[in-house]
């Protein structure tokens, strides 16, 4: 009989080298992926290289690409540690974007002091809402939240289907794309050292979510809820209040990535932009072990890998379509590693005893 026992802890050098170990297993796998599709391995990986960190240009936008997944990843540690199953990121996202630009179109003309404020307030607002709605049908009425989250991500994302295919916010004469005119330059992210403002935010927000998580009486909480509920309610604590806190916090956040890539980089509101940003966030925050700073590298990582990618599928003979397989490798080994740092096998016979 095989079951798992939880260590007791690991240790962090012996986590380091686990990872270590595990994304060079997932590089080797993408190898013989790669060698599979008789595309040059050799080739392949240099372009990978190259456009995730080959020059100063390679690696902004690297950073740029990560830097809504660590809003979205975030928004993950919040809700997962608080033992809340939200998986309605991919909404949430979306919200915040929409309430963003809603709060554009209200404030044309306003001064870039007042309307980028405006907007990303807007924004966490928006998707602070969304998720603060299906906590309290999870508090009030009993719904599960992995149904109500993935629910509202098909409304929401329809929502915004309706409003750019022949609704209110198309662009006139846009045939290409469903997609709203330009953003006003006042409305824009302002940029710094070559990043917009959604760096030094995404940053901020790695920094407050461990400190509140670490070392504040609503991240004891938060913890305590993920641990056990029961005994929280016992210590005077209202959890219900603790469950629509936890879920508005990790909205929040998921919108932030919504308001980095439509005000920070595409400077109008398209639904291609912004697809996959909450499920990937999803998988950075659970590589990122649900660790804050280990998000912030777990999503450093995958947009190297996406950016890195993108070249490797325009300078190569490797498909395009393999580059998530190769991501999806990559977390099965991590997540592996992640699993054996935290639990041991143990072999024996169905009595109990071990062989």
């Amino acid at each position: 009989m095989i079951a798992f026992e939880r260590r007791e802890s690991a240790g962090w050098i012996a986590q380091a080298i686990a990872y270590l170990l595990a994304i060079a297993a997932g590089l080797l796998a993408s190898v013989v992926l790669i060698t599979i599709t008789g595309a040059d391995v050799a080739d392949g990986l240099g372009a990978l290289w190259q456009g995730a960190f080959g020059d100063a240009e390679a690696i902004g936008q690297s950073l740029a690409a990560a830097i809504p997944l660590v809003f979205t990843g975030l928004a993950t540690v919040v809700a997962f540690r608080a033992g809340i199953w939200n998986i309605g990121q991919e909404g949430q996202v979306f919200a915040g974007a929409m309430a963003g630009y809603w709060m554009s179109l209200q404030l044309a003309g306003a001064p870039a002091i007042v309307a980028v404020p405006a907007v990303v307030l807007a924004s966490v607002a928006g998707g602070a809402a969304v998720a603060a709605l299906c906590a309290v049908l999870k508090t009030r009425f009993d719904v599960n939240e992995i149904i109500s989250t993935m629910m509202l991500n098909y409304i929401i994302v329809y929502l915004l289907s309706y409003l750019l295919a022949g609704g209110p916010w198309i662009e006139a004469g846009s045939t290409a794309y469903h997609q709203t005119p330009l953003i006003a330059d006042t409305f824009r992210l302002p940029e710094l050292f070559g990043l917009h403002l959604g760096a030094p935010l995404a940053l901020l927000a790695t920094a407050a979510v461990a400190l509140v998580i670490g070392r504040t009486p609503l991240g004891f909480e938060l913890r305590g809820l993920g641990f056990n509920p029961v005994a929280l309610r016992y210590k005077g604590v209202r959890v219900a209040t603790t469950i629509v806190m936890a879920m508005a916090i990790s909205g929040a956040l998921s919108a932030l990535a919504g308001v980095s890539e439509v005000f920070g980089i595409n400077f109008r509101l398209r639904a291609e932009v912004l697809n996959g940003l909450g499920y990937t966030g999803i998988i950075v925050g659970m590589i990122g072990a649900l660790n804050p700073w280990g998000t912030l590298v777990a999503a450093l990582a995958f947009g190297a890998m996406a950016n890195g990618a993108l070249y490797m599928s325009v300078l190569t003979d490797v498909p395009s379509a393999l580059v998530p397989a190769m991501q999806g490798i990559l977390l099965l080994f991590v997540l592996g590693a992640a699993v054996l740092t935290r639990y041991r096998l143990r072999f024996g016979r169905k009595d109990g005893r071990h062989g």
